[in-house]
């Protein structure tokens, strides 16, 4: 149990921009520590209507009246004089989206430390939940570390781990992670403030990297198994999600581009790669290089997800139908 004159008295600047952050923050604040300010990114434009909205972060910091700094480059003189005023012993970061220089990483007295969505030194990057639903992990988990100029490469000074469910998409999972990270950052930095943090040295012999997700990989190949293809569909969830062309067999219409959100896998199903394999007016089974997948929740470009038998309420799905992995997209006017 931290000292609460130590709370009080150990200043944090906590940067954090995506969903990832908040609990980690709210949790630093509402524990009684001294959250001096909320670095995180612009506000950019989003959806269709390209409104500015608030990240959910800095709402949290408004209400709980934390000083908020959005700087476009953090690494910038003016930015890093900024934050050097705040006087930090401390720098909190998760999901942030910027890499911070080494001269600002030297700023606070106690060091820097960041809240990663893995089991490091495994899927060190951008995207290591997404990463390791996709290579069909069954455990995940975070640690935190000390922040270097080598990006996910510190000293790990605290680990915890959880089962990822068959069915987990990486926003489910990622959700999950949070949570079990803000008590684990709160813990690091007591021992910190407290002179008793001992970071452990990355093995490099079992470094392995999570790249950022590109839109094109979400691209369902059905050659590959039912396992892989429903692995791509929970890791693309909840961005930039699994997408495959739908040709109808009674259509002379060009493939539709459809978004799959759910499917479960099916593994006694049989029959060329994805070939539809059985059809009714509630249920579509694809057939994969091995096995088959159920479609559970898809979506047409521009309209909401919806369960398949919603769906199939508009388009018939037969036997023998084809979902392919290449198709030039084509606007609205051409679906099936």
């Amino acid at each position: 149990m931290t000292n609460p004159e130590i709370k009080r008295s150990t200043r944090i600047v906590m940067f954090g921009t995506g969903d990832f952050a908040v609990p980690v923050f709210e949790t630093l604040v509402d524990s009684g520590y001294r959250v001096v300010s909320l670095v995180t990114q612009p506000d950019r434009p989003k959806g269709r209507k390209q409104d500015t909205t608030p990240v959910a972060i800095k709402l949290s910091a408004l209400a709980r009246g934390v000083p908020v700094f959005q700087p476009e480059n953090v690494n910038l003189i003016d930015s890093v004089e900024h934050i050097r005023l705040l006087d930090p012993d401390v720098f909190a970061t998760a999901a942030y989206g910027q890499i911070l220089s080494a001269e600002l990483l030297g700023v606070p007295r106690l060091g820097a430390i960041n809240l990663h969505g893995s089991l490091l030194p495994a899927y060190r990057g951008a995207a290591p939940v997404a990463r390791a639903i996709e290579h069909g992990e069954t455990e995940a988990g975070v640690t935190v570390i000390l922040m270097t100029p080598r990006i996910d490469a510190g000293g790990m000074l605290a680990r915890a781990s959880t089962p990822i469910d068959p069915d987990e998409t990486a926003g489910e999972l990622e959700g999950r992670l949070a949570i079990l990270g803000a008590p684990l950052m709160l813990e690091t930095i007591g021992r910190l403030a407290q002179g008793e943090a001992e970071p452990l040295k990355q093995e490099r012999a079992r470094v392995t990297k999570a790249p950022k997700l590109r839109k094109e990989e979400g691209l369902i190949d059905w050659n590959h198994s039912a396992q892989e293809v429903h692995n791509l569909i929970r890791a693309m969830n909840p961005w930039p999600l699994a997408f495959t062309y739908w040709r109808s067999s009674q259509s002379q219409k060009p493939p539709l581009r459809l978004i799959v959100h759910r499917s479960r896998v099916e593994p006694s199903a049989l029959g060329d790669a994805g070939v539809v394999v059985a059809a009714d007016s509630a249920s579509v089974i694809v057939a994969a290089g091995s096995g088959g997948i159920r479609l559970e929740t898809v979506q047409v470009e521009g309209k909401k997800p919806m369960p398949i038998e919603e769906f199939l309420r508009g388009r018939k799905i037969e036997i023998g139908d084809r979902f392919e992995s290449g198709a030039k997209p084509f606007g609205l006017d051409s679906e099936a």
